[in-house]
């Protein structure tokens, strides 16, 4: 027992080092935040649209007011009855100089409906720049002028952003799904693009027309559930690399309680692990104050075990507002808000080794190394 308490407060102290440098990440990429592209050539903003929920009109309006001279906003939908359809009708009356198209056909072409509707909605596309971005992203309006900028670095053939989370509301479900993303996504992602990982996130996906066509278009991403990790690889297949664009969108969290939370992380975790299985075994380091309770179990509660959870306590409330703090985004925190996250998080990690069935879109469905399998769905 001893042997454990021990090795369980070395992965708690691994942990709170890597907490420490990812918070420091997080502060040096915001002050290198902003860019200019050198041309200012057109672009089409492609966004595949499902439902709407309380911030929808809010997160659409942020690509209405973007701060670029030429671009063109193209929505999709996959049906006449979509409740998403009355916001954009707001919004181009709104703002009447702005360049959009909408797409409405419910044309399937793969299993990804995602990239079903993106298909859809290529022929509207005007512009030999192409951004796809999700339809719960909250972007500045220097966002476009990053991301083209990212694209003119030499060899880059994807860009792509980091992002944070938005709570759609101050319910415990929100709040515990925007502090994965903020506390434990944000300065992971940037630790792994530091030991060299080009990963690609769908909150932006930007390339140009030649690329596209390279790499034999979206249709090669219609049977995939994790299609923006695909279109990263098979980018870097071509010899280019994957950019990251200096701007920070938010994406909105939504989930109403802790089930539809569970589904959606549970989702996400086991279409990573299918992806790259031993990168995702080693994220259980990213959560200290699982292994500091570890450790004062196995210590039957020794002084020093109880000393080094106050201690991850401390650290995971102090890195969390300093990440705060770099991204502007100050709130209050309460510290059973981490003890809770972490927990969560564990839950998470367990269940994702149980099955490699998702939950997406009311279908379930089995995602093996990011692709759907068709033949074995279930309604």
């Amino acid at each position: 027992m001893k042997l454990l308490a021990l090795t369980a407060a070395f992965f708690a102290l691994a942990g709170m080092a890597q907490q420490l440098f990812g918070a420091r990440l997080v502060e040096q990429f915001c002050r290198k935040l902003r860019a200019s592209p050198k041309y200012f050539c057109g672009v089409s903003i492609l966004k595949p649209l499902y439902g709407s929920d309380a911030l929808t009109e809010l997160a659409l309006e942020s690509f209405f007011l973007l701060d670029y001279p030429v671009y063109q906003l193209v929505f999709g939908v996959q049906s006449n009855n979509d409740p998403v359809l009355t916001v954009l009708s707001k919004l181009k009356d709104r703002y009447p100089a702005c360049d959009v198209a909408i797409m409405v056909n419910d044309t399937e072409h793969g299993q990804n409906r995602k990239i079903s509707n993106l298909i859809n909605m290529r022929p509207l596309a005007k512009h030999e720049t192409i951004v796809i971005s999700d339809a719960d992203v909250h972007v500045p309006p220097y966002y476009l002028n990053a991301v083209v900028a990212a694209l003119e670095e030499p060899d880059a053939g994807l860009v792509t952003t980091i992002y944070t989370g938005l709570p759609a509301d101050g319910q415990w479900a929100a709040r515990l799904g925007a502090a994965h993303l903020n506390f434990i996504f944000l300065p992971g992602a940037l630790l792994a693009r530091r030991l060299g990982r080009q990963d690609c996130m769908g909150v932006t996906m930007a390339l140009r027309v030649p690329t596209l066509n390279q790499i034999g278009g979206l249709e090669a991403l219609a049977n995939y559930l994790a299609d923006d990790q695909v279109l990263g690889r098979l980018v870097l297949a071509t010899g280019q690399k994957i950019v990251l664009a200096p701007v920070i969108p938010a994406t909105t969290v939504s989930e109403q309680g802790i089930k539809a939370l569970f589904r959606h992380e549970l989702r996400w975790a086991r279409t990573i692990r299918a992806l790259v299985p031993m990168a995702y075994t080693g994220t259980i380091f990213q959560l200290p104050l699982l292994w500091a309770s570890l450790a004062v179990i196995f210590s039957a509660f020794g002084i020093w075990s109880i000393l080094v959870l106050i201690g991850a306590l401390a650290l995971r409330a102090m890195t969390a507002r300093r990440i705060e703090i770099a991204l502007g985004i100050l709130q209050s925190q309460n510290i059973w808000l981490f003890l809770l996250r972490d927990l969560f998080s564990t839950i998470i990690y367990i269940a994702s080794f149980m099955s490699n069935r998702v939950d997406w879109r009311g279908q379930s469905m089995i995602a093996d190394s990011g692709q759907i399998d068709p033949g074995r769905k279930s309604e």
